[in-house]
């Protein structure tokens, strides 16, 4: 069991730094704590429980082929047009999002003029939202990457005219 004290102490850290959420874990417990203006303060609470052996399905995830071709390979060459296009790069390893839930419409669409404080998509990382700006003008010719699909830093995003 948590103690009381300690669960004060993250509200009262998360108060202070403005933090919407923490989620703590180690070898007995795992602590998720949610606040937020419209939803109040939740608490998860749960024992953590290991399983004991790797069973056949780790050992099939480890035995990956050796004369398999690197992805690198397979990716088509850019095309020529490409060339003239400017992007927008993501600057943080997460996941990228089109839209900001699942009901509202996309921040930017194919054709979409956009401007150096236009935002464009969010990154998640660390259960942190993170609106991503154009930080350029231009018109969007190319989405590059599909909504809930992980991003590596400078991986590029959208190309503008």
């Amino acid at each position: 069991m948590i103690d009381i004290r300690k669960l004060k102490e993250l509200v009262r850290l998360m108060v202070e730094n403005e933090l919407t959420e923490i989620d703590l874990h180690d070898q007995q417990e795992t602590v998720t704590i949610k606040r937020g203006s419209d939803q109040g303060t939740v608490v998860q609470h749960q024992p953590v429980i290991y399983g004991g052996g790797g069973g056949a399905a780790t050992a099939d995830a480890q035995a990956a082929p050796a004369h398999a071709a690197p992805a690198v390979a397979a990716a088509p060459a850019p095309a020529n047009d490409d060339a003239n296009l400017k992007a927008i790069e993501s600057p943080m390893v997460g996941t990228y999002y089109a839209k900001a839930n699942p009901d509202a419409k996309c921040f930017a669409s194919v054709g979409d003029s956009v401007g150096p404080d236009t935002v464009v998509c969010l990154v998640e990382a660390m259960k942190v939202f993170n609106e991503i700006k154009a930080e350029q003008s231009g018109v969007i010719e190319k989405i590059l990457v599909n909504d809930g699909d992980a991003v590596e830093f400078g991986q590029k995003l959208f190309l503008l005219k």
